[in-house]
C-alpha cells in the first residue's frame, strides 16, 4: 500500500507518476483506486481519460458556442410582469379587443417650445413620424394626436402612439429598432422622443448591458491579479478562468436554445456570466488549492493527488453547487417571466462550472502534474495546503471567543436595525439615463398632461357597466381625470384613461390603484404599465417570506445531509441570513437614504427595487453557503480523521481560510466594479452583493462561526441516533475513514488520535 500511495514511492516519484497516468495495472493501481470514493475515482477517469474529456468539453463549447452569438439578440427586454394577475389579463384585452393599444404600444412624444401642431414644420415631423411607425410590421396601428387627449392645450405637445402588433418582448425590440430613426425626424426646433414601457424598457436594458459590458471588463484584470496573488502562479491562475469561459460559453449557447421554447430575459445572460465568474474561480480555489498540497505531500502521484483532491475539494465543489441551486430554484416561486429566466440563467451557468469542475478541471490538473506551478511568482511558495496564520488565527479564536466573536455580532446585528424601516417599489423612470429618450419624453408628457399622465391607467369594463365605472373612476381620490372612452370590436367592452394625480412611481400613486379597484365594479379590469408594476410589487411582496423560507429550510437540508451535524448545519444557516440582513441593512442606508449618492454616482429612488429581497436575496445566500460549505467541509474532514471539536476548528479554518479569503477577494472586486456602473439597478446588485460578500467573509466565515464552533465544542457535532441513521454516509475525509494524510501538520497536530470506524458506505 505504501507504494500505491505514493509515500515510498522510490527516489523517482515522476516516474510512478507517469504510470499511474497511463493506466496502470495491476496492485499499484488497483490499490490507488480502492481508496477514493466516488469523487475520488470520477477523478482519477477524468484523468486516465483526459483525452475523450477534452474532446468532449471541446465538442460542448465549440456547438453551444456557435449558438452563443446568437443568445444576446433572441433574448427578451420584457417580462417585467406578474403572471396572471389583472393587469396582465387588461393588457391581452386591450391587444386582442383594441388592436394594441395597450401598455405594449410606443408612445412618440413630438413636442416644441416654440411651434404648436397647427404649424406646418410641426405637422410634417408628426406626419413622418406616423408612416415610420407604420412602416413597421409589428405596429398594428397608428393613433394620431387627439385634442383634449393626447395634444397638449397650448398645442406644443402631441403624442402618436403606435399600437402594439406583436408580444411584448418584440415591442422592446420594436422600440430598439424604431427610437434612432424615430429622433432623427426631428430638429433643433421640434423634438422626437419615444417613450412609453415599451421604449423605457429598451433604454433600461441597453443602458445595463453598456454597463455590464463595462464592469466586466474592468473586472477581468482585476481578477487575474488577485488570482496570481493567491494562486503565486501563472498557470494555476488561468485555470479559474478556464472554466469561467467554458461555463459561459455552454450557457450561453444552451440559453439561445431556451429561447426557441420560451422567452429568457436578456438579463439572464447578464447573470450568467457574473455567476460564471464568480463561482468558477470559487471551485477552481478551492480545488487547485487542495491539488498542489496533496501533489507535494505524495510526491508528484498525480494520480493520488486528483483522488484525495475530488474526495475531499471535489467533494465540497459539489455540495456547495448544489446548494447554489436550490437556492436560486426558489426564485422560480416568483410568477415573473423575467425573474424566471434570470434564475435559470444563472442555473444553467453553475450546472456548467460545476459540471467542468468534476470532470475538465481534473482532467487538466492530472495533465498538469507539477506543471500547475509553472512560471510562479519568485517570492511565493507552493504546494503547501495549510496556512500557518490562518492556523494561527483559529487558535486565537479558541483562546478568546468572545472578545472576537461579540464584537463582530454586534456589528452584524446593529447592520441589521436599518431593515426595520425597509421600503420597497417598482423602479421608477430615474433608472433611465437622463439623456435618453424614454425619460425625456416621460419628463415632457407629464410637463404638458400632468404628474401622473405617463401612468395613465387603462380600465377595461363590460358595456353594461361602463357608466358605472366611470363615476366610480371620478369618485375616485388621487385620480385627477377620465377620458377616452372607446368600445371594442365587438361592442361587447368599453375602455377609458383613469390619470392619476400623481407621479406613477409614488406611493401615492400606488394607493390610487389600490383604491379605484376597490371602487370599480368587479367586472372591471385596471391594466397600464403602472398597473402592471403595481401588481409584480404585490406579488413580490407576497413571496418574499416563502423565497426566504425555502431558502432556509432547502438550505439547512442540504447541509444537514453533508455534514451530519445538525448543530453546525444550523449554525451555518444562521449566520447566512444574519451577514444576508446585514448586507441589506447597509443596502437601505445607502439606496433608500440615498446616503453616498455623490461618491457612487446614482439619484436615490426614496426606496430599494422590489426584486432585491427575493431575487438578490437567494443571490446572496447563495454565494455565502459557497464558503459555509468550504469551511465546514474542512473542518468535517479533520472531525472524520478522530480529531476533537477544538483541533478540527483549527483544521478548518488553516485548511480553507486563504481559499476563502482568496475567492472572497475576487468576488468583492468583481461585484464592486458593477458599483461603478451608470444605471441603478446594476449598482444595486454590485453593492448588495459586494457588501454581502465582504461580511460573510471577514465577520462570519473567519470569524462567527469559528467562534460559534467553539462555544458549541462536542456539542456542535452530535447526531441523534435516529437521525444518524436516517441520513446518508457522506465523508469529507480521503482514504478509509480515520486514516491520516499524509501531510505535515502545523505542531500539535503531526499525530492525531485515530478516529472511530464510521459505518456505512463511504460516498
Amino acid at each position: 500500500m505504501e507504494t500505491a500511495h505514493g509515500a515510498g514511492a522510490g527516489t523517482n516519484g515522476r516516474s510512478h507518476a507517469q504510470g499511474g497516468l497511463d493506466g496502470g495495472s495491476g496492485k499499484e493501481a488497483a490499490g490507488a483506486d480502492s481508496r477514493h470514493g466516488p469523487f475520488g475515482r470520477l477523478g482519477v477517469w477524468a484523468v486516465r481519460r483526459r483525452r475523450l474529456v477534452f474532446g468532449a468539453w471541446l465538442l460542448v463549447v465549440a456547438v453551444l458556442g456557435t449558438l452563443a452569438p446568437r443568445a444576446e439578440h433572441a433574448l427578451s427586454g420584457a417580462g417585467w410582469y406578474a403572471v396572471g394577475s389583472e393587469s396582465v389579463r387588461a393588457r391581452d384585452t386591450l391587444d386582442r379587443q383594441f388592436s394594441g393599444a395597450s401598455s405594449s404600444a410606443l408612445q412618440v412624444v413630438v413636442t416644441s417650445k416654440r411651434l404648436t401642431a397647427s404649424d406646418r414644420r410641426f405637422a410634417r415631423v408628426v406626419d413622418a413620424v406616423s408612416r415610420t411607425l407604420r412602416s413597421d410590421a409589428r405596429i398594428a396601428g397608428v393613433v394620431p394626436p387627439l385634442p383634449g387627449l393626447t395634444l397638449s392645450t397650448d398645442g406644443q405637445t402631441a403624442v402618436v402612439q403606435g399600437l402594439a402588433g406583436a408580444a411584448p418582448d418584440e415591442m422592446v425590440r420594436a422600440a430598439s429598432d424604431l427610437k434612432k430613426r424615430l429622433r432623427a425626424l426631428g430638429d433643433a426646433e421640434v423634438r422626437v422622443y419615444t417613450t412609453g414601457s415599451s421604449a423605457m424598457w429598451s433604454d433600461f436594458n441597453e443602458a445595463n448591458k453598456s454597463a455590464m459590458m463595462k464592469s466586466e471588463l474592468l473586472s477581468w484584470p482585476v481578477t487575474l491579479a488577485i488570482l496570481l496573488v493567491a494562486f503565486g502562479s501563472v498557470v494555476a491562475a488561468g485555470l479559474p478562468l478556464m472554466l469561467t469561459i467554458a461555463g459561459l460559453i455552454a450557457a450561453a449557447g444552451l440559453l439561445f436554445l431556451t429561447t426557441q421554447l420560451t422567452d429568457v430575459s436578456i438579463w439572464a445572460m447578464n447573470f450568467a456570466l457574473m455567476f460564471s465568474l464568480a463561482l468558477g474561480i470559487d471551485y477552481a480555489l478551492f480545488v487547485v488549492y487542495r491539488f498542489r498540497g496533496a501533489l507535494a505531500r505524495s510526491r508528484n502521484d498525480v494520480l493520488r493527488a486528483v483522488g484525495e483532491t475530488m474526495d475531499t475539494a471535489g467533494k465540497a465543489v459539489f455540495f456547495s453547487g448544489l446548494t447554489v441551486l436550490v437556492s436560486l430554484s426558489a426564485v422560480l416561486l416568483v410568477p415573473s417571466p423575467a425573474f424566471r429566466s434570470m434564475a435559470l440563467g444563472i442555473m444553467l451557468s453553475v450546472v456548467f462550472v460545476l459540471a467542468a469542475s468534476l470532470t475538465l478541471l481534473p482532467a487538466v490538473l492530472g495533465w498538469l502534474g507539477p506543471r500547475v506551478d509553472r512560471f510562479a511568482l519568485p517570492w511565493v511558495s507552493v504546494g503547501r495546503h495549510r496556512s500557518p496564520r490562518f492556523a494561527a488565527w483559529a487558535q486565537r479564536l479558541v483562546r478568546r471567543p468572545f472578545a472576537y466573536g461579540t464584537p463582530a455580532l454586534v456589528a452584524l446585528v446593529l447592520l441589521c436595525v436599518p431593515l426595520l424601516d425597509l421600503s420597497t417599489g417598482m423602479p421608477s423612470i430615474r433608472v433611465v439615463p437622463r439623456d435618453d429618450g424614454s425619460r425625456l419624453g416621460y419628463q415632457t408628457i407629464q410637463s404638458a398632461f400632468g404628474a401622473g399622465a405617463p401612468g395613465a391607467l387603462q380600465v377595461v369594463v363590460p358595456a353594461r357597466d361602463a357608466a358605472a365605472a366611470v363615476s366610480a373612476a371620478r369618485r375616485t381620490p388621487g385620480v385627477a381625470a377620465v377620458s377616452g372612452a372607446v368600445r371594442s370590436r365587438d361592442g361587447s367592452l368599453v375602455m377609458f384613461h383613469a390619470v392619476p394625480s400623481a407621479d406613477p412611481s409614488s406611493a401615492a400613486a400606488k394607493r390610487s390603484i389600490d383604491e379605484l379597484r376597490a371602487a370599480l365594479p368587479p367586472s372591471a379590469q385596471v391594466g397600464g404599465a403602472a398597473a402592471e408594476f403595481r401588481d409584480l410589487e404585490r406579488a413580490l411582496s407576497e413571496r418574499t417570506l416563502p423565497v426566504i423560507a425555502v431558502v432556509l429550510a432547502l438550505g439547512f437540508l442540504l447541509l444537514l445531509v453533508a455534514l451530519r451535524a445538525p448543530a453546525v448545519a444550523a449554525v451555518g444557516v444562521a449566520t447566512n441570513l444574519l451577514a444576508t440582513g446585514a448586507a441589506f441593512g447597509a443596502a437601505k442606508l445607502i439606496f433608500q437614504d440615498g446616503r453616498f449618492e455623490g461618491l457612487l454616482g446614482f439619484e436615490s429612488q426614496g426606496f430599494l427595487n422590489a426584486w432585491a429581497p427575493v431575487f438578490f436575496f437567494a443571490m446572496v445566500f447563495a454565494i455565502a453557503m459557497d464558503y459555509t460549505v468550504f469551511l465546514l467541509s474542512s473542518a468535517r474532514e479533520h472531525r472524520e480523521r478522530g480529531e476533537s471539536a477544538r483541533e478540527a476548528l483549527v483544521g478548518g479554518v488553516a485548511h480553507s481560510g486563504r481559499v476563502v479569503l482568496a475567492a472572497a477577494a475576487v468576488m468583492v472586486a468583481v461585484f464592486f466594479t458593477f458599483a461603478l456602473s451608470g444605471p441603478l439597478p446594476p449598482k444595486e446588485m454590485g453593492v448588495i452583493l459586494g457588501i454581502a460578500v465582504l461580511l460573510d467573509a471577514l465577520l462570519v466565515r473567519l470569524l462567527l462561526v469559528p467562534v460559534a464552533l467553539r462555544l458549541l465544542g462536542e456539542r456542535a457535532w452530535w447526531v441523534p441516533g435516529w437521525l444518524d441513521r436516517l441520513l446518508p454516509q457522506v465523508h469529507f475525509g480521503h482514504g478509509t475513514p480515520g486514516e491520516q494524510p499524509g501531510e505535515a501538520e502545523a505542531p500539535g497536530h503531526a499525530g492525531a488520535k485515530p478516529a472511530a470506524v464510521l459505518a456505512g458506505r463511504r460516498c
